[in-house]
């Protein structure tokens, strides 16, 4: 009968299989530049981010699409959240690195004094000391992919029926919301206004929630 159901489903779906897939490769890749990388590929990591960072998300998509659909022959969840993880990973990557550099280094001195191995001070002192930050980090990059219609053209495809099936076509927020609004039809331009407003809330609360992190975080040590 209509309406956002497959396609809220189908965006918290993509977006959770990208969020599992970006947010522990970045924070990893962020941590070795940051704990134990020599400059030189710390700055070529950093720099190849900073490029990435800035490649529109319909070369992501194409990218996913070369990657995972070519391949396959059908378009898919998977892709999709490839996708997304792609553009997800260089502002996971840059902010814990900021994050990390934040962390005074007499911490890891205290650590490295008392014996423990450089795997353990950055897993138990540079990271759990970070956290808030990388926690507010991770929350922006999935704000930043929730909103992304380009890559889905290529990879998700969009799906007018409710599918879970991670290996098959889905239906994602965004990609309704641009099919609903260059149609015809009234009643689907409702429905289109309807989803962006479902958006921006989205992604107004996962700001809302990194802000209210860090304002905890800089409470807990002020007292």
């Amino acid at each position: 009968g209509g309406g956002l159901k497959n396609a809220l489903l189908g965006s918290l779906l993509v977006v959770g299989l990208a969020t599992l897939v970006g947010i522990p490769v970045g924070i990893a890749a962020a941590v070795y530049m940051t704990e134990f990388a020599k400059s030189k590929v710390a700055f070529t990591v950093r720099f190849a981010c900073d490029v990435l960072s800035g490649i529109p998300s319909i070369v992501m998509g194409l990218l996913a699409f070369q990657i995972l659909v070519r391949p396959l022959h059908h378009f898919s969840a998977f892709s999709g959240a490839l996708a997304l993880a792609f553009i997800m990973l260089p502002v996971v990557v840059i902010t814990t690195q900021e994050m990390l550099h934040l962390v005074p280094h007499s911490l890891r001195e205290a650590g490295h004094a008392l014996g423990i191995p450089s795997w353990r001070i950055a897993s138990s002192i540079s990271v759990r000391a970070a956290a808030p930050g990388i926690l507010t980090g991770a929350l922006l990059a999935i704000s930043r992919v929730a909103g992304e219609t380009a890559p889905m053209l290529f990879t998700a495809f969009g799906n007018p029926y409710l599918s879970l099936d991670p290996n098959a076509p889905i239906a994602t927020l965004p990609h309704t919301i641009f099919t609903y609004a260059i149609s015809p039809y009234d009643d689907w331009h409702r429905l289109a206004w309807g989803g962006a407003l479902m958006l921006v809330l989205g992604i107004l609360g996962a700001t809302l929630l990194s802000r209210f992190i860090l304002w905890w975080h800089q409470r807990s040590l002020n007292a």
